[in-house]
């Protein structure tokens, strides 16, 4: 588990402002070292978090296809520490219970709220969601816009899209009801 230290992060922001040529101590800056340390606390708890024990509460249901779309999140990207956000929508069919849709997206933000990688995190949310549940199939997609790309670089506006499938998922009828939930909303 990583602990972030806000005193150092606090001095380093006071440092990062003196390297471009700004003074820490002005008015308008004076708190910015503490509201950068806080940020990132915020944007970095998932690594605090355990899926295992986010995934642990089940009922002994035994339903259909579970889907959750929307799933809002932010992230920050591991390359340059800009935020990319978007939405997740997972699926899962359940093959001895279900979990409570509330733990679907504390499950996105335990890989969201840490350095990332949009490949990675949908991976992840797909291999916690399988490793835990053990459902008959498992689809992650997510819809996400990377500041990195829109203010450096390329500077393109484009929306990215990554998916994990697994399970029943790898089939065309079940992928396909999935995504028409997406579409049609049921």
């Amino acid at each position: 588990m990583i602990i972030m230290d806000k005193k150092r992060t606090q001095e380093l922001t006071a440092s990062l402002l003196e390297a471009i040529g700004e003074n820490p101590t002005r008015e308008g800056l004076r708190d910015t070292p503490r509201r950068v340390a806080d940020m990132y606390a915020e944007l970095t708890a998932g690594y605090q978090m355990n899926p295992k024990e986010i995934l642990s509460r089940e009922w002994n249901e035994v339903s259909g296809m579970v889907v959750a779309k929307n799933i809002e999140f932010a992230s920050l990207c591991e390359h340059h520490l800009l935020p990319f956000h978007g939405k997740v929508h997972v699926g899962y069919i359940p093959s001895r219970a279900v979990v409570g849709v509330s733990k679907l997206v504390r499950l996105v933000h335990c890989f969201s709220k840490r350095l990332q990688l949009q490949e990675r995190m949908t991976k992840q949310i797909a291999d916690a969601l399988n490793e835990n549940l053990h459902p008959h199939g498992v689809v992650v997609v997510v819809q996400a816009n990377h500041l990195c790309m829109q203010v450096r670089g390329v500077k393109s506006g484009a929306e990215i899209l990554t998916s994990e499938i697994r399970g029943q998922f790898e089939k065309f009828e079940t992928r396909t009801e999935f995504f028409n939930m997406l579409r049609n909303g049921g």
